[in-house]
């Protein structure tokens, strides 16, 4: 187990900080289990990233981060601390795993053999 980007390592952290923020923070209710799944979710996706190396856990991190970003309203967040902890995260992660997949060269590689078409 290695880390081939800086990034995944962030990622892991930004996922504790989910876990252990509704503890840090002191909220309740669905909130609290929300950060905690959408957090595992992400650290789980950062720690197979350093198991086996692909582009595919990023694309997860996206959609665990989307998630981050559309729960407060979905589930009712009471305003606060608690939404603002969702959407940073969620932010963060989205932005992580982009910067990610942009300077990634295995991945650059696999986006220009199945996209790139040669006109005429």
């Amino acid at each position: 187990m290695r880390i081939q980007h800086w990034q995944d390592a962030a990622s892991l952290l930004v996922g504790v900080w989910l876990v252990v923020s509704p503890f840090a923070l002191g909220f309740s209710g669905v909130a609290l289990w929300i950060s905690i799944a959408l957090g595992l979710g992400v650290v789980l996706f950062a720690v197979e990233a350093f198991i086996v190396p692909s582009y595919l856990e990023e694309w997860g991190e996206m959609l665990m981060g989307l998630a981050l970003i559309l729960a407060p309203w979905t589930f009712g967040y009471e305003a606060g601390s608690v939404t603002t902890s969702s959407v940073l995260a969620g932010i963060v992660v989205i932005l992580l795993a982009g910067w990610e997949l942009l300077t990634d060269c295995d991945f650059a590689t696999w986006w220009h053999d199945r996209w790139h078409h040669r006109a005429g």
